[in-house]
C-alpha cells in the first residue's frame, strides 16, 4: 500500500516537471516570436534606431528615447499591430525639445512712381502704424507685412531706420533689410545723381550695419565720342575712354593693359559710338602707340589721330602709320603726326616765342601770360577767365602779337576752358600743341577735358594732357569727418616730417612743400578743432625744451596761416619733452621725439611756473 502511494506521488511529480519544462519551452518560443514580430513592425516604421524591445513572458517592454512625440506614438502603434496592445509596456521617452529658432525678420520696401509696397516679417513691437504714416507722403502704400511676437534682434532698429531714409531719398528703389544688413538697389537719373546718392547713403549708414549699394544710372550719350590713350616715360594711361558695350570695354582695357596700363582703370559705358567696330579702331590705335614706343592716340567720332614721340625715326613712323591705316575699319580715317623737336627755352615764357600760358593756384588765383591776336581777343580772354575763376582772382599780363596763326584765339580759349575744369594746374598754347596739366577732384575730369578739347579743336590738333585725379579734391568726399581729416594729414605726410634748423624754431627749407600739402588738407577741415603739438627730446633744460616746442608749434601755425588758410580752428601748443614716443637714450629715439603732431585739442601741460629760474641753455641737441 505504501509502495503504491509512493509511485503515485512520483508519477504526479514527473508529470508536473514535464509540464513545467513544456511550459518554459513554449514561453521562450512565444517570446522569441513576439520580439521578432515587434522588431519587424518597428523596423517597418523606421523606429529601430531609437527603440529596444524586450519580452517578459507575454508582456513586451519597448524602451528608448524617441526624437519627438510623433515618433514615439508611431513606434507604439507599430508594435500594437504586431501583438495585442494590452501586452505592450510603453517605456519610451521623448528627447527634450530644442528651443525654437527665432524667426528671420526681414522687410522689403519697393518704391516707384505709383507708391510704395511693404513686404516681409517684422517683430510685433515694430510700430507699424508709425511706419506706414511716415511713408504715406511717398504715395499709396500696399502693406503686406506680417508680425511675429519675438524679441527685436540686434541692429534691427538701426537697419530699419536707414532703410526708411533710403526709401524717402530714392524715387525708384528696392530696399531689402534684415537685422544689421541693408541692400539698396535703385535707378538714378544720371551718373552725377548716382554719385550724389551713393555719397549721401554711405555717410548716413549707421555703425554696425552692413550696407551694399547697387545704384544704376542710364548710360550717357557722348558727343563727340572720344577715346584718348597716351604712353610715355611716366607709363601708359587713359585720358578718356568710352565704349558702348561691356565686351568692347573689356577688349579696349585688355589692349591697354598689354601696352603697360596698370590694372584697375575704368572705361565709361556710353552711347553714341560712330560705329559698331569702335573697339576694333581703339585696339588697333593702342597697338600702334606700342609699336612707336610711345605717343598719343585720340579717337574723336570717326577721326583717329596718332601723334608719335618727337624722336621717332621717320621710317618707323611711316611703317606704323601705314599699318594703322590698313587695320582700322570703315568709317574711321587716320591722321598721323610726327612732331618736330622743340628747342630748349630758358624759361616758362619766352617773349620771343609765340606762346600763351595760364596758371591756376590751389587758392583759385589765375594768371594769364603770353600772346593774343589783338586787343579785342585780349579782352575776350580776360572776360572768360574772370567768368571761370572770379573777377578778383585773375591777373592778366598778356600782350598782342602780330605773328599769331589762324585759329590762335580758339586754341587759347579752349585751353582756358580746360583749365577751368581743374582744381589747380596750367594751360599752355604754342603753334605746335595745346597742353593742359594739373589736378582735378572728378574721376571723369581727364576724360571730360579730353572730350572738350577734341570738340573745340578737332581731332588733328596735338593735345597734351597731364591731368591727375586727386581723391582729396573729390566733391564726393567733401566735408570730411574728424577722423578723415587726421587720416588725410597722415596720408599727406607719408613718411615726411616737419623739421627745423637745429636748436631753433626756424622751419627747415625742405619743409615748406609739406606745409603746403598739409594746408590743402586743412582747407577742407576748418570745421575740426585741431591742435598743432610741438615735442622735443630730453636734451637740454626742461623749461627751455618746453619753450622751444611752443615756439616751433607757433612757427608751424604761422606758416599755415601764410598759405591763406583759415586757422581759427587751430591752436599751437608746446609739450617739451613731457610726451616722448621713443627712447631718449638713443639718437634714433631722440630724432623720433622731436616732432610736430596734429591732434585733437588737449589741456595744456604744467609749464612749471613755480620752478626756480635756471640759467639759459639751448634746448635739444644738434644731432
Amino acid at each position: 500500500m505504501a509502495r503504491r502511494l509512493v509511485l503515485t506521488v512520483l508519477a504526479f511529480g514527473a508529470a508536473a516537471a514535464g509540464s513545467l519544462v513544456a511550459s518554459t519551452v513554449l514561453t521562450d518560443i512565444l517570446e522569441e516570436r513576439s520580439v521578432a514580430a515587434v522588431g519587424a513592425a518597428l523596423d517597418e516604421a523606421g523606429a529601430t534606431e531609437f527603440t529596444f524591445a524586450e519580452a517578459d513572458g507575454l508582456r513586451m517592454t519597448i524602451s528608448g528615447t524617441a526624437p519627438d512625440e510623433a515618433a514615439r506614438f508611431a513606434a507604439i502603434s507599430a508594435a500594437s499591430r504586431a501583438i495585442a496592445p494590452d501586452r505592450i509596456i510603453d517605456a519610451l521617452e521623448v528627447a527634450a525639445a530644442e528651443p525654437m529658432a527665432p524667426p528671420q525678420f526681414s522687410l522689403e520696401l519697393l518704391r516707384n512712381e505709383d507708391g510704395i509696397s511693404l513686404i516681409g516679417l517684422v517683430p510685433a513691437e515694430t510700430e507699424r502704424d508709425a511706419l506706414v504714416a511716415r511713408l504715406s507722403d511717398l504715395g499709396s502704400i500696399v502693406d503686406m507685412v506680417e508680425t511675429a511676437d519675438h524679441a527685436i534682434p540686434t541692429r534691427w532698429i538701426a537697419a530699419l531706420e536707414f532703410g526708411l531714409e533710403a526709401a524717402e531719398l530714392l524715387p525708384k528703389a528696392k530696399i531689402s533689410l534684415s537685422a544689421g544688413k541693408v541692400h539698396v538697389a535703385a535707378i538714378a537719373e544720371s551718373t552725377d545723381d548716382r554719385d550724389r546718392l551713393e555719397t549721401r547713403l554711405r555717410r548716413t549708414a549707421p555703425a554696425g550695419v552692413v550696407v551694399t549699394l547697387d545704384i544704376a544710372a542710364p548710360r550717357p550719350v557722348l558727343a563727340p565720342y572720344t577715346l584718348r590713350f597716351s604712353k610715355d616715360g611716366n607709363g601708359a594711361r587713359f585720358e578718356g575712354c568710352a565704349a558702348e558695350t561691356a565686351r568692347d570695354r573689356g577688349r579696349i582695357l585688355a589692349a591697354a593693359e598689354q601696352a603697360g596700363l596698370a590694372p584697375g582703370n575704368q572705361c565709361t559705358l556710353a552711347l553714341g559710338a560712330p560705329s559698331p567696330r569702335w573697339a576694333d579702331a581703339a585696339t588697333a590705335g593702342i597697338r600702334a602707340v606700342v609699336s612707336l614706343g610711345g605717343g598719343t592716340l585720340t579717337i574723336t567720332d570717326a577721326d583717329v589721330t596718332l601723334i608719335a614721340p618727337e624722336a621717332t625715326p621717320e621710317a618707323t613712323f611711316a611703317r606704323v602709320t601705314a599699318d594703322l591705316e590698313g587695320t582700322v575699319p570703315e568709317p574711321f580715317s587716320v591722321f598721323a603726326v610726327l612732331p618736330e623737336q622743340e628747342e630748349e627755352r630758358p624759361g616758362i615764357f619766352d617773349p620771343e616765342s609765340l606762346r600763351f600760358t595760364a596758371t591756376l593756384s590751389p587758392e583759385g588765383l589765375a594768371q594769364l601770360r603770353g600772346h593774343v591776336t589783338d586787343t579785342a581777343r585780349q579782352e575776350v580772354t580776360e572776360t572768360m577767365a574772370r567768368a571761370l575763376f572770379g573777377g578778383a582772382n585773375v591777373y592778366n599780363a598778356t600782350s598782342v602779337s602780330d605773328n599769331a596763326p589762324e585759329g590762335w584765339s580758339v586754341r587759347v580759349l579752349a585751353a582756358l576752358e580746360g583749365l577751368g575744369h581743374l582744381h589747380n594746374g596750367a594751360a599752355t598754347v604754342t603753334p605746335g600743341f595745346v597742353e593742359v596739366s594739373g589736378r582735378t577732384g572728378s574721376e571723369d575730369g581727364p576724360a571730360e577735358i579730353a572730350q572738350l578739347l577734341a570738340d573745340r579743336l578737332g581731332a588733328t590738333e596735338d593735345i597734351r594732357l597731364e591731368v591727375r585725379y586727386d581723391p582729396l579734391l573729390d566733391p564726393k568726399t567733401a566735408i570730411p569727418t574728424e577722423e578723415a581729416c587726421f587720416e588725410r594729414i597722415e596720408l599727406v605726410k607719408d613718411g615726411r616730417k616737419i623739421t627745423f634748423d637745429p636748436g631753433s624754431a626756424r622751419l627747415a627749407a625742405d619743409t615748406y612743400g609739406l606745409i603746403e600739402d598739409i594746408a590743402e588738407v586743412l582747407a577742407e577741415c576748418t570745421h575740426v578743432p585741431m591742435e598743432i603739438a610741438g615735442h622735443t627730446d630730453s636734451q637740454g633744460r626742461e623749461v627751455m625744451n618746453l619753450d622751444l616746442s611752443q615756439q616751433r608749434a607757433d612757427a608751424v601755425l604761422a606758416a599755415l596761416s601764410a598759405q591763406r588758410l583759415t586757422t581759427a580752428n587751430l591752436v599751437a601748443r608746446g609739450y617739451g619733452e613731457a610726451l616722448p614716443i621713443a627712447d631718449n637714450d638713443t639718437a634714433e629715439g631722440r630724432e623720433a621725439n622731436r616732432r610736430i603732431e596734429f591732434t585733437r585739442p588737449t589741456p595744456p601741460v604744467n609749464r612749471g611756473a613755480d620752478r626756480a629760474e635756471a640759467p639759459e641753455t639751448s634746448g635739444e641737441g644738434d644731432e
